[in-house]
Parts: C-alpha cells; sequence; structure tokens
C-alpha cells in the first residue's frame, strides 16, 4: 500500500506563504528550516506549517499542491483560518 503524501503551507518570517508536498511533514519542516529545502524559504527562516492535509497517493497531492499555488493570497489565507465561508465566496467565478 502507498504511503500517505502532505500538501502543506508554510509561513516564513516575512509572512509569505509557500507550498509543497511530501511524505513526512515534519521533516520537511525541519529541512525548510536549515536551509536546504527550496531557496524561497531559505531566504525567509524560520518557517512554520500553518496548514497541511492528507492524501492517500502522491499524485493527488502534487495535483492539490499545483492547484494551491494558483490560488491568491487571500484565498490561501481563508484555507488556513478555515474561514469556509470566505474560501466560497473567493471561489465563486466571477462575471464579466
Amino acid at each position: 500500500m502507498p504511503e500517505a503524501s502532505f500538501v502543506y503551507i508554510l509561513r516564513c518570517s516575512d509572512g509569505r506563504l509557500y507550498i509543497g508536498h511530501t511524505r513526512d511533514l515534519t521533516a520537511r519542516e525541519l529541512t525548510h528550516n536549515e536551509g536546504r529545502g527550496a531557496q524561497f524559504t531559505a531566504e525567509r527562516r524560520p518557517v512554520h506549517v500553518v496548514y497541511s492535509e492528507s492524501h492517500p497517493v502522491e499524485a493527488a497531492a502534487i495535483a492539490r499542491e499545483r492547484q494551491l499555488k494558483r490560488w491568491s493570497a487571500k484565498k490561501k489565507e481563508a484555507l488556513i483560518a478555515q474561514d469556509w465561508a470566505t474560501l466560497n465566496r473567493l471561489s465563486r467565478r466571477r462575471k464579466r
């Protein structure tokens, strides 16, 4: 049986968000904080996991990571805060 994977959001020391995926959330946060993750996070340490969700297979976590990376900062913040009403409002298509 495949090992579960996680998609995660980190908040960097400057308040910016970083999204990634991993099989070991604790180890990945440590890697980022040691400066061995992405260059983006290495320059913005310390970082903290502020949101994560588990997926049964890595492909699902990667797909979700790609989806979240396309979201606005407001939408990501609503997800982190689990503010479902705001997330729903921000998710609606705008009329042209």
